[in-house]
């Protein structure tokens, strides 16, 4: 085999290391350990919802998605906001609070997942399923919207 040879498959091994390294320098960031706490911890600080929504350590929700890098966050992470966004769904026909705090979970979804390189997509997915096919009942849906767009903004 001639030097030829090795060059597209050398250039091939060094393209698969950029591309593992280059998500090193964020790959440093542990997801805070409140941001595994479970879903009922998050329902709790969904409450403050359209305020300043924080985990008891202080943390953001969009962080916890924003930093789960791993296969293993990303699903623990997805389990707790997925069981939270399902509760709330079960009460937005008749709940106002809810469809907010809905709201507000997925817009937090969302900014967190906008800097991760398509990773959580498919959180944002389940998250914004929650609220049916077509959106949250008409009734419900400015709230909702409120929600979204808190979540968005501070979430």
């Amino acid at each position: 085999m001639t030097s030829h040879g090795c060059a597209p498959a050398l250039a091939c091994a060094l393209a698969a290391v950029a591309l593992a390294s280059a998500g090193c320098g964020t790959g440093n960031r542990k997801v805070p350990a409140a941001c595994k706490e479970g879903a009922r911890k998050v329902a709790n600080a969904l409450q403050a919802a359209p305020g300043r929504v924080r985990l008891e350590d202080g943390t953001r929700l969009s962080r916890c998605v924003h930093d789960a890098r791993t296969d293993a966050d990303l699903q623990t992470i997805g389990t707790v906001y997925t069981q939270v966004a399902d509760a709330l769904a079960s009460r937005l026909p008749t709940s106002e609070p809810a469809a907010v705090e809905l709201g507000y979970l997925t817009g937090a979804v969302r900014h967190g997942a906008s800097g991760t390189n398509g990773t959580a997509t498919e959180l944002v997915r389940r998250v914004e399923q929650a609220a049916g096919l077509e959106g949250p009942p008409p009734t419900r849906r400015a709230a909702y919207e409120r929600g979204i767009a808190a979540g968005r903004r501070s979430g």
